[in-house]
């Protein structure tokens, strides 16, 4: 059983040491490390997180935090930094989704996939 648990520490510390991972910590810690950038992300998460919490209880967006929430978007995808963050979160994301899904394939063997 402990086996198991070797593997995945050997995993984290492969994805740790990944290409992806380590972009991901550079730009990471640029941003963080300019406060002007760093407070437009956080304000950027922030409103992405109060919409999200709205759709999950079931409220209506209004058109004007659509709006909001477009023009948000726009403005951190022009600053070349946070634009580069979030190309490196979407890989890292991919990566983490592949290994999922071939870890969960002797799940998927024996109840069959998802529909």
């Amino acid at each position: 059983m402990s086996n198991m648990y070797d593997k995945a520490h050997e995993l984290e510390s492969a994805l740790r040491e990944s290409e992806e991972f380590q972009t991901l910590k550079e730009l990471h810690d640029t941003v963080n490390n300019d406060e002007s950038s760093k407070r437009m992300l956080d304000n950027f998460r922030n409103l992405q997180l109060e919409l999200q919490q709205k759709q999950m209880q079931g409220v209506q967006i209004t058109e004007e935090e659509a709006q909001s929430a477009q023009q948000q978007f726009e403005l951190v995808q022009q600053h070349e930094t946070i634009s580069k963050l979030m190309e490196a979160e979407q890989r890292l994301s991919t990566v983490i989704g592949d290994i999922n899904r071939i870890i969960t394939e002797p799940l998927e063997d024996l109840y069959g996939k998802p529909e």
